[in-house]
């Protein structure tokens, strides 16, 4: 199509040259005035959209371009004996009109002499809809003639490569779908449906608002599309579409000649308790603006420019007559309405076929109170009306070299040497503050800087009125500020703000969980898994509690774990103190025993100095448990292992020394053998020194190069921390016990091999059945002790060592008895 265009305009700018006719023209009525330097103008003064009725809004904005450009034109300050023109044509909302409107102003209108190669028009004040505003850029675009829109707000035309040359007076989508999705926010919600028109604005804003509110976490459940052409099954499944969501809100982004089919059925179905979101295409426009539409759409909310009073075109719009032009469009069907009458006009043909009142010529517009007239709230008007004075500052300053308002002195420039692109770039540099106070200029993509109120739909005396509650403001930085007067917004739903999600928040100790094929606001709410918490509703994910806590049983709290380790007042700790003590007790009394005896031939002959060792090697075994109960320092730590270790091995060593002396005690009876002489005193204290030596070097060097610790253990439980010793070394450790157990397994063969002796020597046999014992205890130790968890460690290692303890005891014990029972009876004999 472009190329098209592009031909078409060749042909024309070729005739200006060249003197050729063309073939033919569009036939469009225009407002015209002649002026210097020309500004054309496309409004839909007749919207096809709304069934082609005349539409009083629009037309007041052709009203307001030939308003500014009168007040320029007599105003001193701006373009000094220079005078502006317009040519405003009709686009009646359809972009094939709006092209046919665009190529009218490329080319002259009748009656006007072509003077050089200027161009015919210095800018063009166009459109009101986005797809009008894409195919004027599109056409106009390529010649650089500048294009000011006062009502396009599709972000698309903030592409400065496609359309380089296109400025506007109203906010871009872009930044409009910001202030929607801030509001959105604001509100709190996450699950949204969407109605867009079937065009590049209602798909490039949806997109944009999508784009924003994905950030937030919200989710569009559905995207309807509307257009005016579309037929009535589909404005039906649009409707299906919004009965079958479980959505609260719905955002329409649509003019109004597109949306107002949908919302009419929406009305006739009765679909009520939907909050209605709109923008600024469609909230503040009149033709649904009434009390039927409002029982389905009351309460809606949505943002439009700033409204602003300009007093003095109240005077110009009163002014208003067919009798002063009789051939100029569109005024006549206006004051037809207006007034109510058809005007009898010099020189036109009057249509016998209309039966309409025919006016008397007095009929005036100067006490009207039609909101036509209302010159205090204007939105879109007070675009048109910036929108001119923008132009009239740019071609002043492209034509006097300095800003309005400076002394003016001669021109830099010939009016017929005005370029299109030197307006646009000259436009590009507006920068001024107009008669009431607002900040007129355009950033790099031709956007004026966004600022909104916002809209609330109530309904006053059986009237709709658009309620203003808040505002939006955004910065060059991305920032933005939401105000809103939240007490005064009028809900469809009633007083309470209406909620719409597609789950229910999760409650505090649970978690989202995302349901396979939804969208992310669509969840089941899981429990926290054990040590991780949700102390907030709705979370997406539960917090791990820090390493010395856990979770409560609501997993909205993390609580101390509980320090576990065996203490002295528990039951199991005063057990195994109670049966450390009695056997330090008992090995203390068998020792007395010993000692009150020591001088009767049985006690001697039971090697008094190595029981002796060994009975104090046994009253410390029984002690050295009471080391490992309380909590562990690291002094403690270093104590009980060293302690054990060394203890034991001196008991064992004393053993060891016991059993070579009945071995060699035995082999002594044989007449020849000097064994026994050769393994006197000096050699069971030597075997005994040397073996427990050995022990206390291999602690020593555990102590110095890998001490035990004190050490907590997570693993144990969940809710509880094991305070514990560890071994520091596991090769010491077991080293350690490995050498106890090589101690033990040479003295139970030793001892085995003993067994059979006569009763003389049947020491032996106890000895081998202690040795049994200890040999099974710490066999079975080492497996239990790795499985044993907590407290339980250090209680399977008490058991191990009160165990072995007893078992040489009691055999000692027995063995004791049965020597002190020989004693007393040898020393009742006559001697």
């Amino acid at each position: 199509m472009q190329r098209t265009v592009f031909v078409f305009l060749s042909i024309q700018y070729l005739s200006i040259v060249s003197g050729c006719e063309l073939l033919g023209k569009f036939n469009m009525p225009s407002l015209f005035e002649q002026g210097d330097i020309m500004i054309g103008g496309i409004f839909p003064v007749f919207n096809k959209e709304v069934s082609s009725t005349y539409t009083f809004e629009t037309f007041r904005w052709t009203q307001a371009m030939m308003f500014a450009v009168a007040e320029i034109n007599n105003d001193p300050a701006f373009l000094p004996n220079i005078s502006l023109g317009y040519r405003i044509l009709n686009s009646c909302s359809s972009p094939t009109n709006t092209l046919r409107a665009a190529l009218t102003l490329a080319s002259r209108p009748q009656g006007i002499k072509a003077t050089a190669c200027s161009p015919t028009i210095s800018s063009v004040i166009a459109e009101a809809g986005s797809s009008q505003s894409l195919a004027v850029a599109g056409t106009l675009g390529p010649f650089q003639v500048p294009i000011i829109s006062y009502f396009s707000t599709c972000a698309c035309l903030s592409d400065r490569t496609k359309y380089p040359t296109f400025f506007r007076t109203i906010p871009s989508d872009y930044f409009q779908a910001k202030a929607l999705a801030a509001l959105v926010k604001h509100f709190g919600w996450q699950w949204i449906g969407a109605i867009q028109s079937d065009n590049d604005y209602g798909r490039n804003a949806i997109l944009a608002f999508k784009q924003e509110v994905e950030k937030l976490g919200v989710c569009i459940a559905f995207v309807g599309s509307v257009l005016r052409t579309y037929t009535r099954d589909k404005i039906l499944d649009a409707v299906e579409m919004i009965k079958q969501s479980t959505v609260k809100v719905i955002l329409a982004f649509a003019p109004e000649g597109d949306f107002s089919p949908l919302m009419k059925e929406v009305v006739k179905q009765n679909i009520t308790g939907i909050q209605w979101l709109g923008s600024e295409a469609w909230i503040t426009a009149p033709q649904p603006s009434t009390p039927e539409i409002y029982t389905a759409f009351g309460g809606a909310l949505g943002f439009v420019m700033q409204k602003m009073a300009i007093p003095k075109l109240k005077h110009f719009l009163t002014s208003n007559s067919p009798y002063k032009d009789p051939h100029a469009p569109f005024v006549k069907e206006f004051w037809q309405i207006m007034v109510g009458c058809t005007p009898v006009l010099p020189g036109v043909h009057a249509d016998t076929e209309d039966t309409t009142k025919r006016c008397t010529g007095n009929e005036t517009l100067m006490n009207s109170e039609h909101d036509f007239f209302n010159v205090t709230e204007l939105r879109v008007t007070y675009n048109v009306y910036k929108a001119v004075y923008a132009i009239a500052h740019a071609l002043h300053q492209l034509v006097f070299c300095q800003p309005v308002g400076a002394k003016t002195v001669n021109p830099c420039l010939n009016l017929s040497e005005i370029q299109p692109k030197e307006v646009s770039n000259s436009l590009q540099k507006v920068n001024f503050i107009n008669q009431f106070g607002d900040k007129v200029f355009f950033d790099e993509n031709g956007d004026p800087p966004a600022s909104y109120e916002i809209i609330n739909w109530q309904l006053t005396n059986g009237k709709v009125q658009h309620v203003t509650l808040g505002n939006f403001t955004s910065a060059a930085n991305g920032d933005y500020k939401l105000n809103i007067e939240e007490e005064k917004v009028v809900w469809r739903t009633g007083k309470m703000v209406p909620t719409s999600v597609c789950s229910n928040g999760c409650p505090a100790g649970t978690r989202k969980a995302q349901i396979k094929g939804k969208p992310i606001c669509c969840f089941d709410c899981v429990p926290c898994a054990e040590g991780t918490i949700a102390n907030s509703t709705g979370a997406a994910d539960c917090t791990p509690c820090p390493k010395e806590y856990w979770s409560n049983e609501r997993k909205d709290d993390c609580i101390p774990r509980t320090i576990e380790f065996l203490k002295y007042h528990e039951p199991m700790g005063i057990a195994l103190t109670l049966v450390s003590l009695l056997g330090a007790s008992l090995s203390l009394a068998t020792m007395v025993v010993f000692i009150n005896y020591r001088e009767t031939p049985v006690i001697k002959a039971s090697n008094f100095e190595l029981s002796s060792f060994l009975l104090f090697s046994l009253f410390l075994c029984f002690l050295c448990p009471l080391t490992f109960l309380g909590q562990p320092t690291v002094w403690t730590c270093m104590l009980r292992h060293t302690a054990f270790g060394v203890t034991f091995a001196l008991c064992i060593s004393c053993v060891l020394g016991k059993t070579i002396v009945v071995v060699t005690a035995f082999k002594a009876t044989f007449p020849g053998n000097k064994v026994a002489g050769k393994f006197g005193h000096a050699q069971q204290r030597i075997i005994v020194c040397s073996c427990t030596l050995i022990q206390i070097v291999i602690c020593v060097l555990w102590l110095t190069l890998s001490p035990p610790y004190p050490h907590k253990l997570f693993t144990y439980s969940n809710r509880m921390i094991a305070l514990e010793c560890n071994t520091g070394s596991e090769f010491a450790f077991y080293a350690v016990l490995g050498y106890i157990g090589i101690l033990a397994i040479i003295c139970l063969i030793l001892a085995f091999m003993a067994r059979k002796l006569p009763d003389n020597f049947n020491e032996a046999k106890l000895i081998t059945f202690s040795l049994l014992i200890f040999c099974a205890v710490w066999i079975t130790f080492i497996p239990a002790y790795i499985s044993s968890p907590g407290k339980f460690t250090v209680a399977v290692e008490i058991f191990a060592i009160l165990s072995s303890a007893f078992g040489l005891l009691i055999c000692t014990f027995f063995y004791v008895s049965k020597c002190k029972l020989y004693g007393r009876w040898s020393l009742s004999q006559p001697s």
